[in-house]
This record gives structure tokens, sequence and C-alpha cells, in this order.
């Protein structure tokens, strides 16, 4: 599984930093803040991203895109669950895709592979099928909510 320490984590800060989310790197030994999942997982609290470089980047990208995907409300009281309803749940699984495109050290195909290592579930089976081919709700609340623009690429905007 790719971790924060296998790639350069100012491309991850930069892209973060796009949606007003700050990435706190931390050393190995350390209790990840803000983490639903414990271990090694990448934690969350307000507008800070909290990661080891054990952590999972598919973790560090999932967890950011709870951060986009939530409203103004709950962003603003965020500490460790991000909560959430399935349909968002859906849009964070599909933005974490779109996201890795743009740091070319993951990828998506990268990212699938991870997905699936660390167990998502998907009802076509594998996280490739899933977006290619399950996915119109996830892109629909994407757009929905500004959070992609028509041609279905990022805007760079956390959800209004």
């Amino acid at each position: 599984m790719l971790t924060l320490g296998g790639v350069e984590p100012a491309g991850i800060a930069a892209l973060l930093g796009r949606f007003g989310l700050t990435l706190e790197p931390l050393d190995r030994d350390s209790v990840i803040p803000g983490s639903y999942w414990g271990e090694c997982e990448a934690g969350l609290r307000a507008g800070r991203l909290y990661a080891r470089p054990d952590t999972p980047v598919h973790s560090i990208l999932h967890e950011a895109c709870h951060f986009i995907c939530m409203s103004a409300e709950r962003r603003a009281e965020l500490d460790t669950d991000a909560g959430g309803d399935d349909a968002e749940e859906s849009a964070v699984c599909y933005l974490q895709v779109l996201l890795a495109e743009a740091l070319p050290e993951v990828g998506r195909d990268r990212l699938f592979a991870d997905m699936d290592a660390w167990g998502y579930s998907f009802r076509l089976g594998s996280a490739r099928a899933w977006f290619e081919r399950d996915a119109h709700d996830a892109r629909a609340w994407l757009h929905r909510h500004g959070v992609t623009d028509a041609g279905g690429l990022p805007t760079g905007r956390c959800r209004a």
C-alpha cells in the first residue's frame, strides 16, 4: 500500500491546500489526532488532516474528501467523525479517485488497488468496477454540490 512516506508530501499538501485543508505530517511514533479508524489511518480536526509516514495515501485522500464533501457547518465542528449519509460516502469515494489523478506518484490505478486491498466494499466487487460502471449517483452528487464541474472534473471548491 502506498503511504505518505512513499510519496512527496509537498504534492499532497498543495492539493489539500486548494480546498483549505492543511496537511499536518507527524512522526512515525505519534498518535494520530482525529483518526476515526486509529492505527496509521489519517485523522481530521477542523481544517487539519493528520498523517504519519505509514499512513496510506488512500486514507489521506478519503479523509480529505470527507472534508471537501461535508457542509460548511459540519466542517466548522469537525473532530474525528466526518459523518454524512450513504450518498455523501459514495461521493467521497469517487472524489478521492479524481484527486489521485492530480498526484503523479499515485494515480487512479494505484488508488483502485489500494482501496481494494484495504477492504472498500462495492456492489460490483472492486473499486474500479464501481467507479467505471456504477457511480452515476456519486458523480451527480458531486456536480449538484459544486465539487465537480459539468465535465466531471474537480472545481477546487468544497461543498457550499
